[in-house]
């Protein structure tokens, strides 16, 4: 991540296009389908000749790396995915060494700034996935911007709690900062930024006493 925590890890395109080496040209066409994604309003407006054109190569050359365009997105919907995660994982270290509640609030908020700083992203990384149940799959096997969520679980329910109600509260945790995102970004409601803070540690005030 750059200097500001909510930004998509975009990096500087080398100005001699002949120096793309291999695998330099796939991370420069990631940067470059994320940064027309943070101008638009939908992944479906990306067009892989477009993004040669911008990177100044053929359209050939993007084809050795993405066969078509369900494979951009799919990168760049992991990219989102890390990008968020480390977003999430700097906001909890931002909390210092407060409580386990105010590190897993502070992540939980960001994951709405995320949201709200890079709509059409954000859309595309749950589009891209929607069969499937990460709270169903081992902690190890998930993103770890689920990882995560899991993990701040389970250090705010007491030792003994079931993995019914783990699930439970994990479920409660994401379905709680996911849809304050997309009320934001469907125009529901207009959104100030200090309400996120207040929304989410009001939820945990509520539910979680650590």
């Amino acid at each position: 991540m750059g200097q500001n925590a909510n930004s998509v890890n975009i990096e500087e395109m080398p100005e001699n296009r002949a120096s793309y080496h291999h695998g330099d040209l796939r991370a420069a066409l990631i940067a470059a389908g994320l940064a027309t994604l943070d101008s638009q309003h939908s992944a479906d407006m990306l067009s892989l000749r477009a993004l040669a054109r911008d990177a100044g190569v053929s359209a050939t050359a993007v084809y050795r790396h993405f066969p078509d365009k369900a494979a951009l997105l799919n990168a760049l919907s992991l990219a989102g995915l890390d990008a968020m995660a480390a977003a999430q994982h700097a906001a909890a270290l931002g909390a210092g060494t407060g409580s386990a509640r105010a590190r897993f609030c502070a992540s939980g908020a960001a994951y709405v700034r995320f949201a709200v700083a890079h709509p059409a992203l954000f859309r595309l990384m749950w589009r891209q996935d929607v069969a499937c149940d990460p709270l169903s799959r081992p902690i190890a096997e998930n993103h770890p911007a689920m990882a995560g969520l899991r993990r701040g679980i389970d250090a705010l329910l007491p030792d003994a709690a079931t993995p019914a109600e783990r699930r439970a509260a994990a479920l409660a945790a994401w379905s709680l900062v996911h849809g304050l995102a997309m009320l934001a970004l469907d125009g529901q409601i207009n959104l100030v930024d200090n309400e996120i803070d207040a929304v989410v540690a009001g939820h945990f005030d509520r539910q979680v006493r650590d």
